[in-house]
């Protein structure tokens, strides 16, 4: 296995050459180990890189800690050795319609290179072969800039090189397709242009509906929660939250997004035309592999025209169990014991976003038995289920939740959910739903869970109905969890942060606490997911009796940790214990201790 003084491309030889150089591989084990992955190279596709191959083989090295050489580890490995960067290429990152000027598909596909950054003095290409480099000095004369060489794994750069060219194509013809003046954007500065042109945006192009099919998907890939498409005065912006924190993805020329929101509203039965008011919608649509997700559709008439955003919603929530959400084993048995009673009210409290409807959705999955009657009055449905009889709120008919609980008491129900308690009616429907033998359910907009009593006062409820109706509170938070393939060891954890964290609660710091790394798992930001974090109030008789009209917040929430409720810092506190958190994201999300 000798290799040329100057190779002209990466070959297997070369590869296990320096395996053993390095060590990773024994001498002895060499030449098993190559001729399997030879076999493997020979029997893959045409295209197949040596460096695939040698993954495929699944080795492990023989330096401690023996790790298994993934295809990852072994281009950042060869990096080093050919004495170039190794860049992951983070889509996300990446402005493919500037990069995409610099080479057309053909040259990058017949290289195997894809540019991945540039600007007006240097062009940076991703290739996954260090040798093979004859091309750097034509794009260099072409592009009058200089070439900055990284290598990238050799998987990445054929998915994102077919993925990238064919998108940037999709948006310039798009837009040269749909191309007209500006009186298209119909935005607050351009108001008095309109009616110059009769053009209408094509929503059926196949250019837009090309774009629009990738945006879900890409979206699907990066396990967004919600997209959002946002016009701005000359090129509109195209974001995804992702475990809680936006980022901005892409930005496409505003005639494009005119088109890509029209395609969506038509999918989603809204009225294309009507861009004035606000309107909501949904769409139901499969992942790559098949499975079916939800998109509810909210569009928002702004100064440059109509913001879209979309919540993804992914059917599987429902059906996993309370730990799975983050509850606490003590926490989800007391929360089981609430939801088996036969009446009462039962809120989840909590701001926009905190998990409140999947912990809901949740519940009501695991109630809705063949012998119970599940009805929800919701605003709007947030997720279709079909164990459950949903009802949505119109107020263009002066369909309201109060008018909503009302009409579901003559069906019959066992559990009410109600999508939130906004105003007094809602309240005392509510109310009467529970004296009459129901259990409701239903969410509120407070800080914490004793706050949900002093809110439903302030509405107006008499407080004798508080006293009793309300069976349990839940308030809830959502935070980033630590990726399990990076969180490192970050020693022991500072006094002040730690007592800022507790105050005069008893509990002992942690020996180890975690810190975020950020790895290609969860595109380095060292997080990947999120998990819950609860507070939950059980109304005991001693709690029932201080519910009064001129109640004490201070005394209820005293009451509250007296009858085993944890505060939602205290919760946090115990994931980072756990290792599933840091401290950071507890502070960010919750409120000092009482």
């Amino acid at each position: 296995m000798n290799m040329s003084a100057s190779p002209k491309s990466l070959t297997m030889q070369q590869i296990f050459t320096w395996l053993m150089e390095d060590g990773i591989i024994a001498k002895d084990d060499a030449k098993v180990a190559f001729n399997h992955a030879r076999g493997i190279l020979k029997n893959g596709a045409d295209d197949m890189h040596p460096l695939t191959a040698v993954a495929q083989s699944k080795l492990y090295s023989a330096l401690k800690p023996q790790q298994l050489l993934t295809l990852d580890w072994l281009t950042e490995w060869t990096a080093k050795k050919a004495k170039l960067t190794f860049f992951r290429i983070d889509p996300l990152k990446i402005d493919f319609t500037k990069v995409s000027d610099v080479m057309n598909s053909t040259y990058a596909t017949r290289f195997n290179i894809l540019p991945v950054d540039a600007d007006s003095d240097s062009v940076t290409i991703a290739t996954c072969d260090p040798f093979n480099n004859g091309w750097v000095e034509e794009i260099g004369r072409i592009t009058q800039r200089e070439i900055k060489l990284v290598l990238a794994n050799p998987l990445d750069v054929a998915q994102y090189t077919a993925q990238f060219f064919s998108l940037a194509k999709s948006i310039k013809d798009a837009r040269k397709a749909n191309n007209n003046d500006l009186a298209l954007r119909n935005n607050f500065e351009q108001l008095v242009e309109l009616g110059k042109s009769n053009k209408q945006v094509d929503a059926n192009d196949q250019h837009v509906i090309n774009i629009v099919d990738w945006l879900w998907q890409f979206a699907f890939e990066q396990r967004a929660s919600d997209i959002h498409l946002e016009p701005k005065r000359e090129m509109a912006v195209i974001r995804f939250r992702i475990d809680g924190v936006l980022h901005q993805v892409y930005q496409v020329p505003a005639i494009v997004m005119i088109a890509m929101t029209a395609r969506i509203k038509l999918l989603g039965r809204m009225d294309v035309i009507e861009k004035r008011r606000p309107q909501d919608g949904r769409i139901k649509t499969r992942t790559a592999d098949g499975q079916e997700v939800e998109l509810r559709l909210s569009t928002l008439p702004t100064a440059f025209g109509e913001k879209l955003v979309m919540r993804i919603f992914d059917p599987e929530v429902v059906v996993k169990s309370l730990p799975e959400l983050g509850f606490p084993t003590n926490d989800a048995q007391r929360w089981d014991k609430l939801t088996q009673k036969p009446h009462g009210i039962i809120l989840v409290t909590g701001p926009t976003g905190s998990g409140k409807t999947t912990t809901l959705y949740t519940t009501l999955k695991a109630l809705a038995t063949s012998d119970v009657n599940v009805c929800t009055v919701e605003d709007p449905i947030e997720m279709v289920e079909a164990s459950f009889n949903q009802m949505q709120v119109q107020s263009n008919i002066d369909l309201s939740f109060a008018d909503g609980i009302r009409a579901l008491m003559r069906q019959d129900p066992d559990i009410i959910m109600v999508g939130e308690i906004r105003d007094l009616a809602t309240a005392e429907m509510a109310i009467q739903a529970a004296l009459t033998g129901h259990l409701v359910l239903s969410t509120l907009h407070t800080n914490d869970a004793p706050s949900a009593i002093m809110r439903l006062l302030q509405l107006g409820v008499p407080y004798y109905l508080l006293e009793a109706t309300i069976v349990g509170i839940l308030a809830q938070r959502l935070v980033r969890t630590l990726c399990p393939h990076c969180k490192a060891d970050d020693g022991e954890m500072l006094d002040p942060v730690w007592a800022a964290l507790v105050e005069n609660w008893d509990i002992p710091k942690p020996h180890k606490v975690y810190r975020p790394v950020g790895c290609l798992e969860c595109r380095q930001t060292g997080y990947k997911g999120r998990t819950g974090i609860y507070e939950l109030l059980t109304v005991t008789q001693t709690f029932s009796k201080l519910i009064q009209q001129d109640s004490d917040i201070h005394v209820l929430r005293a009451q509250a940790v007296k009858d085993d409720m944890k505060p939602l810092r205290i919760a946090g506190a115990n994931k980072i214990i756990d290792g599933a958190t840091t401290a950071d994201e507890v502070l960010k999300v919750t409120s000092a201790l009482f």
